[in-house]
């Protein structure tokens, strides 16, 4: 915080040079990626953090499911992203000493009428470069995971699980060795554009006296938080910031000896990928999210909203005993469309969206960003 305070300036100027070289806007898991890549690139980066600590939104509200790259349309960036940073992933945790398992998982189609489905997505795998899935039938999957039933399934080798604040700190670690700033208790309350090739940011709370801070380049990260921050920059070219939408998940952790050793996937419904079973790396079971669209950040627990998705659960696990379900934690995505709507790309806007040099905002970045987060990193490097 020192730093920040010690670069105070009350308005900037047209004559004015830049106090920072590169600033990045939020430490989640992607911004802490970013600032790596980019302070190994040798910039000088400092990462501005609302919060007291690193990742607490979405990057520490997620199942830290080490996703190998399935479901996503071939040729989009989640594919893209997805499939390279799992890999690097895997390479960066052993590595640096960070926890995490190759636990596998199944996708399980319930029904007879789910197999086109379940062969459908096995052929959107192959297009993405994920070529491991084995076909399974029930018996092969009971055999795996006598707790589960279904009519097939999909088994995938390269999912897995990780510590994902261990990972944080982990990438907090190599950006500050290459010279970047974690800067906590920083809220950011609006940009702008004082010229081109400088960017002025209000770092405090909206209505309150500031702090204004300048930079040559500047990556929005900022999550659940971009698009609002976005839109208090002017944009000379006419580009408006996609919206955020709000869509809260719950998980249930089971209060028993986890059924499965493996993830499991029923089939997904639309965007969102079920209710699903996931194994942490203390062997704990744990089932979620479930999904809910809310108008504002709310992170309440609802334990009412288990009911509907029971027989849901059974369908896959059908020796649930609901009694022992009890009530985790809650995550929020912030998702590029409403309920219902088409499933946009991860939106990771440059000059070419918004006409604003040494610009990159990052919109909708949810799942599978946390597997992504190397391969994001590196990207906006480039980018910028």
């Amino acid at each position: 915080m020192n730093r920040l305070r010690a670069r105070h300036r009350p308005e900037p100027s047209e004559s004015m040079t830049a106090d920072i070289e590169t600033i990045i806007i939020g430490a989640g898991v992607v911004g802490l990626a970013v600032a790596r890549a980019l302070a190994e690139a040798g910039q000088e980066v400092t990462v501005l953090e609302q919060h007291g600590v690193i990742g607490s939104e979405t990057s520490s509200r997620n199942s830290e499911v080490i996703h190998a790259g399935i479901y996503y349309p071939p040729g989009s960036l989640r594919a893209r992203l997805c499939v390279e940073g799992r890999q690097r992933l895997y390479r960066f945790c052993r590595e640096n000493g960070v926890a995490h398992r190759r636990c596998e998982k199944l996708i399980v189609a319930t029904a007879e009428e789910q197999l086109p489905k379940l062969r459908a997505i096995r052929e959107t795998a192959a297009r993405n470069g994920v070529d491991d899935l084995v076909e399974l039938s029930a018996d092969k999957a009971a055999q795996l995971e006598p707790e589960v039933r279904c009519a097939a399934a999909l088994l995938s080798p390269s999912t897995g699980i990780v510590d994902c604040h261990g990972l944080m700190l982990a990438l907090q670690g190599h950006a500050e060795a290459s010279g970047a700033g974690i800067v906590l208790n920083s809220p950011v309350a609006a940009l702008d554009a004082v010229r081109p090739g400088l960017f002025s940011i209000d770092v405090g709370s909206p209505g309150e006296a500031g702090t204004a801070i300048t930079c040559r380049r500047l990556v929005l990260s900022a999550g659940l938080h971009a698009s609002r921050l976005a839109a208090t920059l002017s944009y000379p070219s006419g580009y408006r910031p996609p919206a955020t939408y709000y869509a809260k998940g719950q998980y249930y952790a089971l209060a028993a000896r986890a059924p499965f050793t493996r993830h499991v996937y029923p089939m997904p419904q639309g965007a969102w990928l079920g209710l699903h079973a996931t194994v942490d790396l203390s062997g704990r079971c744990k089932f979620g999210p479930d999904i809910a669209w809310i108008p504002e950040i709310d992170y309440c627990f609802e334990p009412g909203r288990l009911a509907q998705f029971l027989d849901f659960i059974r369908a896959y696990y059908p020796g649930l005993d609901a009694a022992r379900l009890h009530p985790d934690y809650t995550g929020i995505r912030p998702k590029l469309y409403r309920e219902g709507e088409p499933v946009p790309d991860f939106a990771i806007h440059a000059e070419p969206e918004h006409g604003h040099a040494g610009l990159v905002m990052l919109f909708g970045i949810e799942s599978p960003g946390l597997t992504a987060a190397l391969a994001i990193g590196d990207h906006v490097a480039r980018l910028l």
